[in-house]
């Protein structure tokens, strides 16, 4: 696939396969994670990959609340490290949450790539991230990206009628 069309493949799967993630394309997907841009290449970013331990996975799958969250085989949990960011000067802007966004659209597009699917999860439980994993304080937990084999490929047309046209968010001077 070209670019456009790895990125309009990829969607929010919200259906895994019990069928196992090949090792191999777990590393492909975090190798496309540590070479994703940061400002001034700080790379503010630490990423938790459970597949292996199942009691972990368990537990993990304990920290957001959808049923379906629970067969996805793989998941990547995504921390920024806001110490270690970037700061605009003029206005104090910290951007470890726009480097690890970036980071994790190369993991959701890597996987796409391979034939796996993805979704972006903010809404979990991050107090049971933090005690669950147990890491330093300054590494503040962003996203939970499951990781799997579709179960039920939607219907990809359906997304690109909600899109927004070009002329309506991007201004050619």
């Amino acid at each position: 696939m070209n670019f456009l069309e790895i990125a309009k493949n990829r969607f929010s799967c919200r259906s895994y396969s019990d069928k196992p993630v090949e090792n191999e394309k777990i590393i492909q997907i975090m190798e496309a994670a540590r070479i994703a841009p940061s400002a001034h290449n700080f790379q503010p970013w630490y990423f938790v990959v459970v597949s292996q331990n199942k009691e972990l996975l368990k537990k993990t799958h304990e920290t957001y609340h959808r049923d379906w969250f629970n067969d996805a085989p793989v998941v990547i949990i995504a921390y920024a490290n806001k110490e270690k960011a970037w700061t605009r000067k003029t206005d104090q802007k910290n951007h470890s949450d726009i480097d690890i966004s970036i980071a994790i659209d190369h993991i959701t597009l890597a996987a796409t790539n391979l034939g796996l699917a993805t979704c972006w999860i903010c809404n979990f439980y991050v107090d049971k991230v933090q005690e669950l994993f147990n890491l330093p304080k300054n590494l503040e937990p962003i996203a939970l990206i499951p990781v799997g084999y579709c179960n039920n490929k939607p219907d990809l047309d359906r997304f690109e009628q909600k899109r927004k046209p070009l002329d309506e968010i991007a201004k050619f001077l």
